[in-house]
């Protein structure tokens, strides 16, 4: 076979099909957008049975003209692992019909475990057209990415803009209704103490998980003033507002989940010598709870990897990061605790326990 700078032919193809799949990849995005645009998650649900192509255009409502269009994007998205084509048989005829995966379960709208609304926030045109001025933001000192595109940090953003801080709080619920999976494994974490402060806990989805399934101990939700101003709380949950860079309620345990990543590492010092001052009283009990992403290049299976690495330059465009073990520690060290504990909790997500 023909060999080019010591490349054979075959291995530039596969070369071109990476580069190409590369290219075209945001393609993905805008078909998974299109899919929870359209509810067709919710319409196969509500179907009751997996759905023909001529049952789902009917639907639909699209003209004659794009049934063969829906198809492509069908085929496609089944083939992705968003839906599961299936041969359906009557009397008459034999026909292929879509049904729902584990993936598209995780879009049906009105469900306990709906990631609709993290699609929604993730993939509106404003925030996903910013990575466009990648080349841009990496010449900038300071500035994120979001700076670039948008003129403001991403938090500011959102505090000027109340619709798209519903979206962006509703995304972070429904990511959160994914811990009540993982808790319900946790006891251990929780065990003996008494109270517990969710750090940027949003709405307080998490909260009221940890709530439910330990009632005795009392939880308190600490957000900027805007995201938890006319919410109501509980017997035993109740909600403060205030800045984490200033100071954070005393109690025995503080939790951060998906926090730290969003902030550099001088921040997360910042933040984390907040924590330890709030639980400082609290003897044996005191402690950090982090529920957040460690990057296990060596361990992890490669498509678990490519996902850590993935959110690591997400986060990076905030100015943030995903960590290694090594670089948790540094910051544990630097922020004054003495030790930590890493168990897994889902295939993305670590549980790092910290102790003064």
């Amino acid at each position: 076979m023909a060999s080019i700078n010591g490349r054979k032919a075959s291995e530039i193809f596969e070369g071109q099909a990476l580069l190409y799949r590369h290219i075209y990849a945001f393609i993905d995005s805008m078909c998974l957008k299109w899919t929870v645009e359209l509810d067709v998650p919710n319409i196969i649900h509500n179907h009751g049975q997996p759905i023909t192509l001529q049952e789902l255009v009917s639907i639909l409502q699209v003209p004659p003209t794009k049934i063969g269009k829906v198809q492509s994007i069908m085929r496609y998205m089944a083939h992705s692992g968003f839906f599961e084509i299936v041969r359906i048989h009557n009397k008459k005829e034999d026909n292929e019909a879509y049904a729902l995966t584990v993936a598209s379960e995780l879009l049906v709208k009105g469900t306990n475990f709906c990631l609709a609304p993290m699609v929604e926030c993730v993939l509106d045109p404003t925030l996903s057209g910013s990575y466009h001025q990648l080349k841009r933001w990496i010449y900038e000192k300071d500035l994120t990415l979001f700076g670039v595109s948008l003129g403001s940090h991403f938090w500011d953003f959102l505090n000027e803009n109340p619709a798209y801080n519903t979206s962006f709080n509703e995304a972070m619920a429904s990511d959160s209704q994914m811990i009540n999976l993982a808790l319900r494994d946790c006891n251990l974490v929780f065990e003996g103490l008494e109270s517990i402060v969710d750090v940027g806990g949003g709405t307080g989805t998490t909260a009221k998980i940890i709530c439910d399934a330990f009632p005795q101990l009392k939880c308190i939700v600490f957000d900027r003033p805007q995201v938890v101003e006319n919410l109501l709380g509980s017997n035993n949950l109740t909600y403060v507002g205030g800045d984490m860079f200033e100071s954070i309620p005393e109690a025995d345990a503080i939790l951060l989940k998906w926090i730290l990543h969003n902030w550099t590492d001088e921040n997360c010092i910042k933040i984390l010598k907040n924590c330890k001052e709030a639980i400082s009283d609290n003897g044996e009990r005191g402690k950090v709870i982090l529920i957040d992403i460690v990057i296990y290049q060596k361990q992890d299976e490669h498509e678990v990897t490519g996902l850590k690495l993935l959110m690591d330059v997400n986060m990076a465009c905030l100015n943030g990061k995903e960590r290694t073990e090594e670089e948790w520690k540094k910051i544990f060290l630097e922020a004054g605790f003495q030790d930590y504990k890493i168990s897994p909790l889902t295939g993305l997500l670590s549980v790092l326990e910290i102790y003064p």
